[in-house]
């Protein structure tokens, strides 16, 4: 089991570092339905010696695990020559950061983590931290000499479609969308409004204090118990296997056992006809 809190830096530890040669800072700023707007403010302004990365292009395949989801995951090898290709190698250390509540850069940690890069980490409280602390931002963009990084062949702890249907209502389903998208009163980019059958709610926002940081260990560990955690194995689903991984991290913090990611997601599932559930209960497992 991975110590709590070695997964997050915070903005104290990643500027005492900022310099360093073997550091990776990396930003994960996105925007759902808006391409190009990350990037934007990226260039705009951000913490010194980070590259940006895009999350549609850089971390998924349309073709990936997860089709057809909005943002499959991309065959390890190819994620792995294009980190390499950018400047990410063995022996660095990588930390990622966004403007989401963790819920974009833990993509990326979540993507290196479970292909066995150990030095993945992501900023608590992302940009918004770092200026809170009147710390500056800067236009220069790094260039870093490209790098050789073998990961693992295969993703690890995912589950598709087909095996989560066969285990509703014997896995402990978290969706971690909004309530409102959650109950199918608004759905903004999916086909059809609601959720998966038995999935629980348990929006990434739950997992923040106010200011954008990450709950204590023990306060994260009550939350996930009262979500039913530790009965049974736990799935983690969102849009589509996005700001899940946000969840996986919070579980990871709170010194919980890995859950499986759903990299399909809401996305996957309502695009394929599935059977969906309106409403605030988890519904019924489907006959």
């Amino acid at each position: 089991m991975h110590t709590p809190f070695m997964t997050l830096w915070s903005v104290a530890t990643l500027h005492a570092h900022v310099g360093d040669p073997r550091l990776r800072v990396v930003d994960v700023r996105w925007v759902l339905g808006q391409p190009g707007v990350g990037r934007a403010a990226y260039d705009a302004g951000h913490i010194p010696g980070a590259i940006h990365v895009d999350l549609d292009t850089d971390l998924g395949d349309p073709r990936g695990l997860g089709a057809p989801g909005r943002h499959p995951l991309p065959d390890p090898a190819v994620f792995a020559d294009r980190l390499g290709a950018l400047g990410i190698g063995p022996g660095d250390t990588v930390v990622a950061y966004d403007d989401a509540g963790g819920g974009h850069a833990a993509r990326l940690w979540w993507m290196l983590d479970d292909l066995g890069f150990r030095e993945a980490h992501v900023l608590d409280g992302g940009i918004g931290a770092w200026t809170a602390a009147g710390l500056a931002l800067t236009t220069d963009i790094p260039v870093w000499p490209p790098a050789h990084l073998e990961l693992g062949a295969h993703w690890n702890r995912t589950i598709d479609r087909d095996a989560l249907t066969d285990r509703l209502g014997a896995v402990v389903l978290l969706d971690v969308r909004t309530p409102e998208r959650y109950r199918g009163d608004v759905e903004p980019i999916d086909p059809v409004a609601g959720h998966i059958p038995t999935a629980i709610n348990a929006p990434t926002t739950d997992n923040l204090a106010l200011d954008g940081r990450f709950l204590a260990p023990d306060v994260l560990g009550a939350r996930f118990a009262d979500l039913g955690v530790g009965v049974s194995d736990v799935v983690s689903s969102c849009g589509s296997g996005v700001t899940a991984c946000q969840n996986a991290l919070a579980m990871r913090v709170a010194g919980l056992p890995a859950p499986l990611l759903y990299p399909g997601s809401y996305s996957d599932w309502s695009r394929s006809g599935m059977p969906v559930v309106t409403g605030p209960e988890p519904g019924e497992p489907p006959a």
